[in-house]
């Protein structure tokens, strides 16, 4: 019988081209940070603007769709009830 034992394989890693994959992926997710927090900054302020530059503002403009919401589902509520209590 013929046993061969072979020597475990050892994996030869170079460490320099890691640590060099690690230091630019860790640049890269920083710009990356950096880009997005410059582009939110941007957007924010753009909406802030057109906010100012508004005749009405968002809250007024808000109460006044809620209360013609609430006419309308009155009307429509003694519409139906005027029809319905008409029908019997």
């Amino acid at each position: 019988m013929n046993h061969h034992r072979q020597s475990p394989r050892t994996i030869e890693i170079n460490t320099r081209l890691v640590t060099t994959g690690v230091v630019l992926t860790a640049v890269g997710a920083v710009t990356a940070w950096a880009g997005m927090a410059i582009a939110a900054c941007a957007v924010f302020a753009a909406g802030r603007r057109i906010i100012r530059e508004m005749d009405v503002p968002p809250s007024q403009q808000a109460a006044a769709k809620l209360r013609q919401a609430k006419e309308a589902s009155r009307a429509g509520m003694q519409a139906w009830q005027s029809t319905s209590g008409t029908q019997t």
